[in-house]
This record gives structure tokens, sequence and C-alpha cells, in this order.
């Protein structure tokens, strides 16, 4: 069964050309990328001294704004996506930088059919966007060897990421484009633990994405965004 939504593939390959902007529709990602793959890296990094090594999965992955980041931290990263546009734009944008990134047009649940399992998995900003999402949490748990982590970051369903990340960002602020979230399919920490459980994963790690004037940061308020860190049994 896929979990793929043509509304939100097409949705996100018609921002491909502008993904790696700093100043367009992608500009909250660009803001933010620098504070996720630290929280990201300092988990993984406890865990194995270093990214040398490690072959990291990241799914849902856009224009490679978090793979890029982790294959420059030092890990072997490969790279899928639904949206073929985004995947050519991620592509590219490697090859012209020079960044080793395995980037392929493809479904998670395609992945776990070719049988390659991962030492991490992550999922950034993608689970809110999906048809089914406790089968998509199902497939990244698929994807991942066994004591391996899988890591995931999204919005919480709040009156207060309602105003700020829907309200504000995407129609008073025109930081993104109206219709990019549906605040509906918004989950919250309790939710999206519960999910992990089912398929396998014990969280061992949450915190807040926090924005303020030097920039973003993580923090104990999961108001709006945060991320987790999950492991498979």
């Amino acid at each position: 069964m896929s979990t793929v939504l043509s509304d939100e593939v097409r949705k996100f390959d018609a921002l491909a050309d502008r993904w790696w902007d700093p100043k367009g529709p992608m500009a909250p990602l660009h803001a933010m990328n620098p504070a996720r793959i630290d929280w990201i890296v300092a988990r993984l990094e406890g865990r194995h001294g270093s990214l040398a090594g490690l072959h990291l999965l990241d799914v849902g992955c856009g224009a490679g704004l978090a793979a890029e980041a982790l294959a420059r931290r030092g890990a072997t990263v490969t790279a899928i996506d639904a949206a073929p546009e985004a995947v050519a734009a991620a592509r590219a944008h490697a090859a012209a930088e020079g960044v080793a990134v395995d980037y392929r047009h493809m479904t998670a649940e395609a992945l776990i059919a070719e049988g390659e399992r991962f030492d991490a998995v992550l999922s950034l900003e993608v689970v809110e966007h999906v048809a089914d999402r406790q089968l998509f949490i199902d497939q990244l748990s698929d994807l991942v060897k066994p004591g391996g982590l899988v890591f995931l970051s999204t919005l919480n369903r709040t009156p207060r990421s309602w105003a700020l990340a829907k309200l504000g960002a995407e129609y008073l602020l025109r930081m993104l484009p109206v219709g990019t979230h549906d605040w509906k399919m918004f989950v919250t920490p309790s939710e999206l633990g519960a999910e992990c459980r089912l398929a396998g994963l014990r969280v061992v790690a949450v915190t807040g994405l926090l924005r303020g004037l030097s920039g973003w940061r993580t923090g104990r308020d999961m108001g709006v965004n945060y991320m987790l860190a999950a492991e498979r049994g």
C-alpha cells in the first residue's frame, strides 16, 4: 500500500526550481535546517562517535536540504522522494556542490521491497503530508536496522500551530505558499509516539524547534514544531 498523496507530490514538485533559494518559498526550511541537523547529528554521534561509516536514509528528501547537510558531516546518505522534479533539483544541486548523495525517485514501500536497511532513517516535515501516517511510520521502521534510530520532525496540532504555521506563515506573512499545510493533518507528540510504538519503535528523545531573533534552536516548547528520535527494537 502506498502512503503517497498525488496532490502533495504535485505541490512540492511545483516548488522544485526554487527549493534551494534561501529567500524563496522554502526559506523557513533553510532557516530551520541547521538546528534540525545539529540535533540529529548529536544523537548519532552520542551512539557512534561520528557519522563516518553510517549509512543514512532520508525519506521525503525534497531537493535535499537535510541529505546534503548530513553528507557534508561525513555520512553516506541515500535519499528518496516521490516527487520527480524535486529529486531532479536535488541531484543537480549536489552535483554542482560536489556532494555525494544517492538520490532516488521512489517510494518507501518500493525501497522496502529491495531489502535495503539503514543505520538510521530520517523523515523531516513529511508525516503531515502522507495518506496513512501509521503505515508510513511502519515503513520507516522496516527500513532501519535493529537498534537504529528513526528521526521525525513535524508540526504539533495546537491552536498556536494553526495561528503561526498556517494562518501566519501562509496567509499573513506569506512565508509559505498558501495550501502548504493542512492543520488537520498535524500530529501531537503523544499521537506520534503511540504510532511509533505500534511500529516497533521506542521514543528515546524529543525536542521542540523554536524560532527566535537569532535563528532556530531546540528547546522544551513543542507547541508548534518538534522532533523525536525513536529506536527500533
